[in-house]
């Protein structure tokens, strides 16, 4: 099959790029992450990207979008939902390009992270493939979590701290006060 593989980020992309490629499936990235914060750091995953796919010869697709201010006019209101707002907009984009790209499937490298929601990710994936005409492939990338990680630190990647986003971000470097 000839499928477009949503890149949230080069370290997650790793193992679901062999795997599917073992499948003999026609692989082609495609990086949309429109509200990484803050942008220094949204340069630096696209980088890695860059840096990742020449290394690996993998085709991919760059939206270079930074839309932090659509990103948080659809969460600042009630933050506990980004996550879904997050993965519903990456991949209608993906899903979008995929279905008027003449490509049979599409997936998204976040299946790879334990920190995802996998089977809201599935069901948001399910229902755009339908309603783009093309499948959507599910695979639980977390099975090659530690082989991902000794493979993006020996091509020398850069290896992000949190998830992305602003809220994501001071989750992980702001103390709990809660505690």
């Amino acid at each position: 099959m000839k499928v477009l593989l949503h890149i949230c980020c080069a370290n997650c992309a790793i193992y679901p790029v062999c795997m599917l490629r073992d499948a003999g499936h026609d692989v082609t990235g495609y990086f949309f992450n429109h509200n990484i914060h803050p942008y220094q750091e949204y340069r630096r995953r696209l980088e890695a990207v860059e840096l990742y796919a020449s290394q690996s010869d993998l085709d991919v697709i760059y939206k270079d979008d930074y839309l932090l201010e659509d990103f948080l006019a659809q969460v600042a209101t009630e933050p506990s939902g980004r996550c879904t707002y997050c993965y519903q907009s990456r991949l209608k984009q993906a899903a979008e390009h995929a279905g008027t790209s003449g490509y049979d499937a599409f997936t998204t490298s976040l299946l790879y992270s334990r920190y995802q929601n996998h089977e809201l990710i599935r069901k948001l994936g399910e229902e755009l493939g339908r309603h783009y005409g093309l499948q959507f492939l599910y695979e639980d990338f977390r099975t090659g979590w530690q082989e991902g990680i000794n493979a993006s630190k020996a091509m020398g990647l850069y290896r992000q701290q949190y998830c992305g986003c602003i809220y994501s971000e001071k989750d992980r470097y702001h103390p709990n006060r809660n505690n």
